[in-house]
């Protein structure tokens, strides 16, 4: 009538099967956390990154020092700064080339920053797929150990003459442990899910704002140059 039903002593009476989905649960909840902590600290710092970058940029330093400075820190730069710097690498190869149609300036600077903001975020979601696996998952390899632990519990007593409330609990609530455990691991991960990709969707529609933006000073710039050929471009043009 004394027997002891903590989680503990639970989970050292379970069966094998159940104790091995509980250790693969255990382990995938610490990857998990890991996961979301690491792309809260990222997450941070891009935001970080971009704002110091836009607010430089929107200052009145030239084109030609921003690029100078992003090609000097090219290691440490967030990924609003490399889109610029694709964009005027691009922008200025065709200059060297003498390509002095505005819009074949224009189009190559775009898909340059274009394929530049594709690989930015690609590079920030990283691990957020991980996290919606875990959250989705999890709760289902739970449940796969709660059914397997009632089905070996109830196995275990149909050898028995006379069942009772005290001998069918044990079984039971260490075959629902696994459930439980698949559940803490799956509802941390959905929810550092759903709040990582609305901060990556705002990092996103941020970037391709400033694609735009950028986009729009280049052609405000070629177009000065078209009318002022003496101009030198979007160098001292802002």
């Amino acid at each position: 009538m004394n027997q002891d039903l903590s989680i503990l002593s639970l989970l050292l009476h379970a069966s094998l099967p159940v104790q091995l989905v509980v250790l693969l649960l255990i382990v995938v909840s610490i990857a998990s956390w890991a996961a979301i902590f690491r792309k809260y600290f990222s997450l941070k710092r891009t935001r970080s990154l971009n704002e110091d970058f836009e607010r430089e940029f929107w200052s009145g330093t030239s084109l030609n020092e921003l690029f100078s400075s992003a090609a000097q820190h090219a290691k440490f730069a967030g990924p609003m700064e490399r889109i610029f710097a694709s964009g005027m690498r691009e922008y200025q190869k065709l200059r060297e080339r003498h390509v002095s149609d505005a819009v074949t300036l224009l189009d190559g600077a775009r898909r340059a920053m274009r394929a530049s903001f594709q690989r930015e975020l690609d590079a920030v979601e990283q691990n957020l797929s991980f996290l919606a696996t875990v959250g989705s998952v999890s709760p289902y390899v739970g449940l796969f150990g709660t059914v397997w632990g009632i089905m070996h519990a109830f196995t275990g007593l149909a050898a028995l003459a006379q069942v009772t409330l005290s001998t069918v609990a044990p079984g039971i609530a260490e075959a629902l442990v696994a459930t439980a455990i698949g559940l803490f691991a799956a509802i941390p991960a959905v929810v550092a899910y759903n709040r990582f990709a609305r901060e990556i969707d705002k990092i996103a529609i941020g970037l391709e704002t400033f694609i735009e933006e950028f986009s729009n000073i280049l052609q405000r710039n070629l177009t000065a140059h078209i009318v002022n050929p003496s101009s030198m471009g979007p160098a001292t043009v802002r």
